[in-house]
């Protein structure tokens, strides 16, 4: 069963006073992209992320963002180096005395030696935190791939109803398709005579020169392989190995078939049907761009 490449899930939990927030959103890509954002003490587990999102989708760009909210230490306070900073005052005094400087020691000349502050230390997540953020990660995922599949179910019956309305167009087709050919020899055979009144021609030799004009107007073999395209479109659907990408192919083959239907028929009535099938082929190719 086809799945849409748009959707959205997301899970909020707790974990020791923590707030664990997973978001998960796709939408329409060519190919899959996977764009996640996390906090930096997450990030040694990138990777091993990206490949569990890649595991659940083909294509579609997947944005995923996991935050952890609230205070759990004293890790995200700056730190003060005392030691350090005696150590420069010190050598500044020193230099003061060497050289004789009178302007005074301030603050503006200790913070400018950055190593007397120590940044707020790395979080380190406990392994059951770790797995509780994996767990929520699942289950925002989960959420998408439903969310694309009642999606996907949509598509389905939009593009169903219009493979049947295309079948139903091409069954008209088929059935002009043999007056067409013999309206064109007789067009043809008339043309002919009107052009060369008072010549003698071959009879046999005119019937055939007219039936190879004739064959060219032959529609038969196109409209067979469109209606076996509509059945393959069909099929495809149904399947397991329903892709965007075959999809995409398949239309285009069916276009290429219409086209020359209208090109061959010489028929105003068959190139109305031409039109209506071009319509019901251009939706379709909209709601493939949304197919996974």
């Amino acid at each position: 069963m086809i799945k849409s490449m748009t959707g959205y899930g997301r899970v909020e939990g707790l974990y020791n006073g923590r707030n664990i927030i997973v978001e998960a959103k796709s939408v329409n890509h060519r190919f899959l992209e996977i764009a996640l954002r996390m906090p930096a003490s997450l990030y040694p587990l990138e990777m091993e992320y990206k490949k569990k999102i890649a595991e659940r989708f083909k294509r579609g760009r997947i944005d995923v963002s996991i935050r952890l909210e609230g205070d759990v230490s004293d890790a995200s306070k700056v730190n003060l180096n005392m030691d350090i900073a005696r150590g420069y005052f010190d050598v500044l005094r020193q230099l003061k005395t060497e050289f004789n400087i009178q302007e005074p020691i301030s603050l503006k000349n200790l913070v400018s030696f950055r190593d007397i502050f120590t940044p707020p230390a790395e979080t380190q997540l406990d392994a059951d935190l770790l797995n509780s953020v994996e767990k929520m990660l699942q289950e925002a995922l989960s959420i998408l791939v439903n969310m694309r599949q009642d999606e996907g179910i949509a598509l389905f019956s939009d593009m169903q109803m219009r493979l049947q309305a295309i079948g139903e167009i091409m069954e008209k087709i088929r059935l002009c398709a043999p007056q067409v050919v013999l309206e064109y020899q007789k067009r043809l055979t008339e043309r002919i005579k009107e052009l060369t009144v008072g010549l003698e021609l071959d009879a046999s030799r005119l019937a055939q020169e007219v039936a190879v004009m004739a064959d060219r107007c032959d529609i038969t073999e196109e409209i067979v392989r469109m209606q076996s395209h509509i059945g393959q479109f069909e099929a495809l659907l149904q399947s397991d190995e329903a892709e965007g990408r075959k999809i995409d192919f398949l239309l285009q083959e069916m276009n290429r078939e219409i086209n020359t239907i209208g090109s061959k028929g010489n028929d105003l009535e068959i190139a109305r049907q031409v039109i209506e099938v071009k319509s019901e082929l251009g939706k379709l190719r909209e709601q493939a761009q949304n197919i996974e």
